[in-house]
């Protein structure tokens, strides 16, 4: 019995100094969508993911001819022939695997240049989110494109146009 009222107000007091913090949101798909920087960074990753996908491609397509080759002359080859072409078309699926990993890795090629063409813009956003908060005193800031199951938002807690004018009054 004890437990549950503790818990009760715990939950009572965690409401209501919730209700003492000035609480708002932003949407940062549109912020972003709103700043040319952001829209060029995104054009050459894009540019770049799609050169990398097709350099990958055409060595897929390289190994599904040597496999399609196999198939159709794997019943005249001999054991070790066979087992030469198989491990070339192993250590073929290999390098392919490990240029994959190096273009679209977690630390690949993609992941650094996103890094350096996007985290400036990053800074920028997150410090027209920084002089919101300060200049209206809110206490929690959610980000709508971040976070999921968000049920009910309340229009007048939508805090995306004041930090894109920020960002509009300090875009260069």
């Amino acid at each position: 019995m004890k437990r549950i009222l503790i818990a009760l107000s715990l939950c009572f007091i965690s409401v209501v100094s919730l209700n003492a913090q000035k609480i708002g949101y932003i949407n940062t798909e549109l912020i972003l969508n709103e700043i040319p920087e952001y829209q060029a960074a995104q054009q050459q990753l894009n540019d770049l993911a799609d050169k990398y996908k097709a350099a990958i491609e055409t060595e897929v397509g390289r190994i599904d001819v040597l496999y399609n080759s196999y198939q159709s002359q794997k019943s005249s080859m001999s054991s070790s022939q066979r087992a030469t072409m198989e491990n070339e078309i192993i250590s073929k699926e290999k390098v392919v695997k490990e240029k994959q990993k190096i273009y679209f890795g977690e630390d690949g090629l993609m992941a650094k240049k996103s890094e350096e063409l996007i985290s400036p813009v990053q800074k920028r956003v997150d410090a027209a989110i920084a002089a919101v908060a300060a200049q209206d005193d809110y206490s929690i800031i959610i980000d709508l494109a971040a976070t999921s199951g968000v049920v009910y938002k309340n229009p007048k807690c939508d805090l995306t146009q004041q930090v894109i004018n920020i960002l509009k009054t300090t875009i260069k």
